[in-house]
């Protein structure tokens, strides 16, 4: 197993599923690296990674991968940090500007304006500064922890638009579906899946879920937000599950994408088999 690579999305909503690669008994084992959601899709892509943290519309664009089981990135409600922001409702928004961050989000949000909003926006790709995404369009879609710190603290993060409408995009998903919302899976190239490098993704899932506190701890000191905060997000807002309910939701989300033509089709999503003393 040494020498495999790693790529990680750095957010904090990734910690509670990699803690036991950065702080815990998996430390060292594996070579890291940490980047924004869509380069790490690249980096699986070009063959710079083994394993990947990606976009789930990802999964459906790299060929030969098999996600691993028993971990997401996905919300049942409300996650807080994936937000639309709009100077006006987002029923009358004309230009909507997109996190390069971003792939699964992005696509969301083309699919929420299609069947919820019921608009067709001109959209613009930008950085994550959501003022300065504000300046040039009607809405801003961000991603992460700068939605994280908008949602927190909005008045401070965006002065110059006191009176702003926000989306949860998570929570506007499961209006439209009533289904949960996948963001994110572990997605690997097929070569580099064996029972044991499955095992160390649960291990340190389960490592990283049960620090929760300490890991808020420490982001809370990076992002100067309030621990309490950080850690009631990881806990109530993100789902770190792939049950079968967040599954039925992204076989709906890419039923969707390829009908709205984001994917060439929708291919079935193929999970690793998971270790034995896990199943049972």
């Amino acid at each position: 197993m040494a020498g495999l690579r790693i790529s990680i999305v750095e957010y904090l909503n990734t910690a509670p599923l990699v803690w036991g690669f950065t702080n815990g008994p998996l430390r060292g084992k594996y070579e890291l690296s940490f980047t924004v959601p869509s380069q790490c899709a690249e980096a699986l892509r070009r063959g710079d990674a083994d394993v990947a943290l990606i976009p789930a519309i990802e999964y459906q664009r790299i060929d030969d991968v098999i996600a691993l089981p028993g971990m997401a990135i996905a919300a049942k409600n409300e996650v807080r940090s994936i937000l639309v922001v709009a100077k006006c409702p987002v029923e009358r928004a004309s230009r909507v500007a997109l996190d390069t961050s971003s792939r699964s989000s992005v696509a969301l949000v083309r699919l929420l304006c299609r069947h919820r909003w019921r608009i067709e926006p001109e959209f613009l790709d930008a950085k994550p500064d959501v003022t300065a995404m504000l300046d040039d369009a009607d809405a801003a879609l961000v991603i992460g922890d700068p939605a994280l710190r908008v949602a927190l603290e909005l008045q401070r993060t965006l002065p110059d638009y006191p009176v702003v409408y926000l989306y949860d995009v998570a929570y506007e998903w499961r209006e439209m579906t009533g289904k949960p919302c996948v963001l994110a899976l572990w997605v690997a190239r097929r070569t580099a899946v064996t029972p044991e490098l499955v095992a160390d993704f649960l291990a340190s899932k389960e490592y990283g879920m049960s620090r929760i506190d300490e890991i808020a701890d420490a982001a809370a000191k990076k992002l100067e937000l309030p621990a309490a905060e950080l850690a009631a997000y990881l806990r109530e807002n993100v789902d770190f599950s792939l049950d079968a309910e967040n599954q039925a939701g992204l076989a709906l989300y890419y039923d969707l994408c390829a009908e709205a033509g984001l994917i060439p089709k929708a291919k079935p999503l193929e999970l690793a088999s998971m270790p034995a003393h896990a199943a049972g």
